[in-house]
């Protein structure tokens, strides 16, 4: 059964922070956020259709990923900054489209009770335009759809 999740917009503190449990166990959540096979199924809005170019989990490894839809094909990219396997990945974040506006991601797993995983992710900001550009966006939607479409991608996992 999915959960709504909390998304909260700090522009003080320029961060968005979003908070999901996931009905699985902590060591499933984090081996399919960061299967690049998986991210088809779940990363981004389901009306685009999405490729992994790259996908290097390590510090220092570099990711791209590509939309592809009825608007037209455009990409995303990051370096990983942190990996610590099961539990947190820090990694940079641009939309190449508006290229230079990059933020960093913190994604941290935690193990609850019931085998059931609370995922913390917080964005923080270089500037307000650049989050309020992505709020703006529909960046809580975005995401909210991705975290559904993992929970049925989870739900089907081994």
């Amino acid at each position: 059964m999915p959960t709504t999740a909390d998304f909260v917009v700090e522009k003080d503190k320029l961060q968005v922070k979003v908070t999901r449990v996931f009905n699985a166990p902590r060591a499933k959540v984090w081996r399919v956020v960061n299967d690049p096979n998986l991210i088809p199924e779940w990363w981004g809005p389901a009306r685009y259709e999405t490729r992994v170019d790259e996908m290097d989990v390590r510090v220092g490894g570099k990711w791209r990923f590509v939309h592809t839809g009825a608007d037209g094909e455009f990409a995303f990219n990051g370096e990983y900054q942190e990996v610590e396997e099961p539990k947190k990945v820090v990694m940079t974040f641009e939309f190449e489209p508006m290229a230079g506006h990059v933020n960093t991601q913190t994604m941290t797993l935690t193990e609850l009770d019931g085998g059931r995983t609370r995922m913390d992710v917080v964005v923080q900001f270089e500037n307000l335009p650049d989050l309020e550009g992505m709020v703006g966006s529909g960046m809580k939607e975005g995401q909210f759809e991705s975290y559904d479409r993992l929970d049925k991608v989870l739900e089907g996992a081994k």
